[in-house]
């Protein structure tokens, strides 16, 4: 015998949504706070210059002032840190990234001046605090569970790896938010056009797509990346090939005449002009200093040199500029000078060698020391070890699955990993460092967040219990992980037995 409904039913289920929905608004409020404490808090220590902000942050300011990086005399560092801002030479420097993140460094020091220390560190750390939103985002679309992109959010809040690059004025951390915002608008093309592409070929009408505004934003959005560092050319690259292979295969799969010449041939050139033209014209807009300009590195080349062939027909400027590019591609290639901290690609995913970029040791009484035994001050892009390993071992669980059962929401969230990580793999040779992982760990993340979704639903059939018990296990021994390495990562003092303690292995030294 059915129960007689009544508005009673209606008050209690929408008691629970209102309830539901008011956790998931405060859950989202608390991760973007944690994001936010955990890369703003004493952001203006160390007052000095930290690993490579030696050349970031002396070259924004530079380039700021005068439309190009200029060189500076040796020992500026000191000075730099002394209050002299404007100590650098006439002569222009040879930098080997382009200026885009370095333009974005400058606008803190812009707004609060070249002698602030928080004014280096504040655009990263702002784009580091905004990652974290963009990435709850990105889970959202992919899994369409506030749940799970609050856990993602999370976990890169938490990260020590992604605070401390959110917390040092280099690249990396705004290179990342560029290539989650590319995604993202990535995501949303995806999610239209697909379905356009569907229903005109059930309506038998023309399925061609001659305008994507979030696919063009996307070019935009990964040109600006690439403008930071060329490592955004590789994202830029997979999700242009898995454009046009993933709707050749829908057309295929919707039994489309002439589905491959339309999907390859056509489609193929629309999109290709959608996504490429403007990530070109974004990339050559954050040089318009160097290109308008007359002081900049090889700016003048063209005017006693000129490129081979139809190419010497290009304006000066852009003779000058391929020139440049061509320089700077020899020394990326040819960088092979060791360094202590370099680290090999295939350990970067568990965090084997990790960059220490600042350590100093302080006598009680010295510098604001108050432990009787002195204090250790060390800034480690050390990760959170659970969430790497579990990041690694939740990439290879989703790497068999995908291969297995083909999802496609898998498959984009290794389209990501796979786009940003296997190219260094070619470069294994070349001297790099293991926080270059950064710019890919939204993406291990939302592979780890799935796994641990599959494994509770897993555990969730044999007792409840247990389930929920285990997720609430990962995350608070996360969260505690996070606590206790947090000292390292951000420079808080601590006794130098501490410090040790928190050194696990050896390579992290």
């Amino acid at each position: 015998m059915s129960q007689k409904y009544t508005l009673i039913d209606d008050y209690h289920w929408l008691m629970l949504r209102t309830t539901r929905g008011t956790l998931e608004r405060l859950g989202i409020a608390c991760v973007m706070v944690v994001a936010a404490v955990t890369r703003l808090w004493n952001l203006g220590y160390p007052s000095k210059l930290v690993f490579d902000e030696t050349y970031y942050v002396k070259d924004a300011l530079t380039l700021s002032h005068e439309g190009h990086e200029k060189s500076w005399p040796e020992g500026a560092d000191l000075a730099f840190q002394s209050g002299d801002s404007f100590g650098y030479l006439s002569e222009p420097a040879f930098v080997v990234h382009p200026p885009f993140g370095k333009w974005l460094i400058s606008s803190g020091m812009w707004l609060l001046g070249p002698e602030s220390t928080i004014g280096w560190r504040l655009s990263t750390a702002l784009l580091g605090i905004a990652t974290v939103a963009l990435l709850m985002l990105v889970a959202y679309k992919l899994f369409k569970s506030t749940t799970m992109a609050i856990a993602a959010g999370l976990l890169l809040a938490i990260d020590g790896l992604a605070i401390t690059l959110s917390r040092t004025a280099l690249l990396d951390a705004s290179l990342t938010f560029f290539l989650l915002l590319g995604f993202w608008f990535f995501l949303v093309d995806q999610e239209r056009s697909r379905v356009r592409i569907v229903n005109a070929i059930n309506q038998s009408s023309n399925s061609l797509l001659w305008f994507r505004p979030w696919l063009m934003l996307a070019g935009v959005t990964l040109g600006a990346a690439s403008s930071i560092k060329w490592s955004g050319l590789y994202l830029l690259a997979g999700i242009g090939i898995y454009v046009v292979v993933s709707e050749t295969i829908l057309r295929r799969n919707v039994d489309e005449k002439n589905w491959f010449a339309t999907g390859v041939l056509v489609q193929g050139v629309l999109s290709f002009v959608s996504l490429v033209p403007l990530a070109i014209a974004t990339y050559l807009l954050t040089w318009l200093g160097w290109i308008l300009g007359s002081g900049g590195y090889s700016r003048n080349w063209a005017d006693d040199n000129s490129l081979p062939g139809a190419f010497g027909w290009l304006p000066d400027w852009m003779q000058s500029l391929w020139s440049y590019h061509e320089l700077i591609y020899r020394f990326h290639v040819g960088l092979t000078t060791e360094h202590s901290y370099q680290a090999h690609p295939l350990g970067w995913l568990i965090g084997l060698r990790p960059t220490a970029f600042f350590y100093e040791s302080y006598a009680a009484g010295e510098n604001g020391c108050d432990i009787s035994g002195g204090c250790s001050s060390a800034i480690t892009a050390l990760g959170n070890p659970l969430i790497w390993i579990g990041s690694t071992a939740a990439l290879i669980y989703l790497a068999f699955r995908y291969f297995k059962h083909q999802e496609r929401t898998l498959g984009l969230v290794l389209l990501g990993v796979s786009s940003l990580y296997l190219p260094w793999l070619i470069f294994a040779g070349r001297t790099v460092f293991q926080f270059y992982v950064v710019s890919f760990q939204p993406w291990l993340i939302l592979g780890l967040v799935f796994a641990l979704q599959q494994l509770r639903r897993h555990l969730h059939t044999r007792s409840p219990r247990v389930a929920n018990a285990f997720v609430v296990g990962f995350f608070t021994v996360a969260i505690a992980l996070s606590v206790f390495f947090l000292p390292v990562n951000t420079g808080i003092f601590i006794a130098f037995e501490q410090w040790q303690l928190r050194m696990w292995i050896p390579s992290w030294v």
